[in-house]
Parts: structure tokens; sequence; C-alpha cells
């Protein structure tokens, strides 16, 4: 194969592998979502919500504070993903006198319409893994109001409501996140495509082991919830009965 048409086979092959992942996560995720991590936290948050928002007046300092903590890691994704686009425009815009030496790295195609493309591939990612992460500051800022009202302690489809908003954000977090990871394979297509295509194999196979579960993260998980909604049927017996 020559060198030229290297980028017109690896490059495809290798976004369609890293996409091929990704609809499977997306298809485990709801269909068997405590296969994943990504579904095991979404339970874990819909039950913490439970936990705090049963008395708001106490805990409303942990849940500010929480929800506090997510929104600084949102920002700082979102100012790092805002602040790569600004250098890669910068780069891009300007003309390097080094373009031919670097280009003697590189092994594939080297016009000036791929180059073009790859730039711009990156500058996509930095984009919408900021926009993500704006939508998850949004989301998380309102939670921190809904979660600490007090007239919605005994209200279950407040709660609902609260859980479902802080599992968007959370949901627009690992968006972001993973506009980051489609980032590095694009990066080391500057280099060449098969450093990109090598890239996408094993972020796909590191991905894997991140974001399936075990069972004995299952069988702790699912332990754990039915013991807390035993709790909260006593409590509630124990009301009744008083």
């Amino acid at each position: 194969m020559e060198e030229e048409q290297l980028d017109y086979v690896l490059v495809p092959l290798g976004l369609f592998l890293f996409g091929l992942y990704h609809v499977w996560l997306l298809f485990t995720i709801y269909r068997f979502p405590r296969r994943t991590v990504i579904g095991l936290n979404a339970e874990s948050r819909h039950q913490w919500v439970s936990s705090m928002m049963t008395d708001p007046l106490k805990n409303g300092v942990l849940v500010v504070q929480t929800i506090r903590n997510n929104i600084m890691a949102s920002t700082l994704l979102a100012t790092t993903a805002i602040t790569l686009s600004s250098l890669i425009g910068v780069f891009v815009s300007s003309k390097s006198e080094s373009s031919s030496a670097s280009s003697e790295l590189v092994y594939g195609n080297k016009t000036s319409i791929i180059s073009s493309i790859k730039y711009f591939s990156i500058l996509l990612c930095f984009l919408l893994a900021f926009l993500f992460n704006v939508q998850s500051i949004r989301y998380y800022a309102h939670v921190s109001f809904l979660a600490t009202v007090p007239t919605w302690k005994d209200n279950k489809e407040s709660i609902e409501y609260v859980a479902r908003n802080l599992n968007r954000g959370s949901f627009f977090w690992s968006l972001g996140l993973r506009a980051f990871y489609v980032s590095f394979p694009l990066f080391l297509w500057i280099f060449g495509p098969i450093p990109m295509f090598i890239c996408c194999c094993m972020m796909s196979c590191i991905l894997y082991f991140l974001d399936t579960t075990s069972n004995f993260t299952q069988h702790l998980h699912s332990h754990s919830i039915r013991r807390q909604v035993t709790k909260s049927n006593d409590a509630e017996l124990a009301g009744d009965l008083s």
C-alpha cells in the first residue's frame, strides 16, 4: 500500500473500532446498567439524593459541598478544553517555518487538506468537551438549589426529578471526558495514521476495563442498595406505628 493511501484505510478503521465500542457501551448502559460503571454510579447517585433529601435542613451543607466539588471538576475540564482550542486555533492560523522539517516525521498523507482535517477534528473534540462540561455545570448548579428545598422532603416525584437532573449533569461530564479520550488518537494522527490506529485499539481495550464492572462489584452494590431499602422501610414502619 502506498504511503498516501494509509490515511484512507487506517483512520476510518480506527474510528470505526472506537465508535463501535461506544455503541456497545451505550447499548449496555440502557439494557444492562449494572454491568457498567456509569450505570452503577447513576444508581448510587439516585440513592444518595434520596438519603440526603430525607432531611434537607440537616444535610444541606453536605449536599452543597458535594455538588461544589463536581462543579469544580467540570470547570477544570471546561477551562482546559477552551484553552487547548484557543492554542490550536492560534497554531493553525500562524505559518510556521518548521512545517517542512516536521513533515518528515509524518508517515502518511502530507497534503494541506489532510492536515487541515486533522487540526479541525482535534479542535472540534475540545469544543464539544467545553460545551458538555458547561452543560454539566448548569445541571449541577440547578441541583444545588433543588436538593436543599425543605418542602420536598416527602415528595417522591420531586426527589426523582432532582436525581434525574443530577444524573444528567454526570452524563454530560462523562461525555466531556469522552471527548478528551477521542482527542488522543486524533492528536496522534498528526504523526501519521499508524500511531492513530494503534491508539484507537489501545484506548478501546483500556476503556473496556475502566467502564465495565466485575461480579464482585455488582454484588456489593446490590447488597448495599437492599440494606438501604430495608432501613428506609423499617423507619417508615416505625413512624407509622408511632
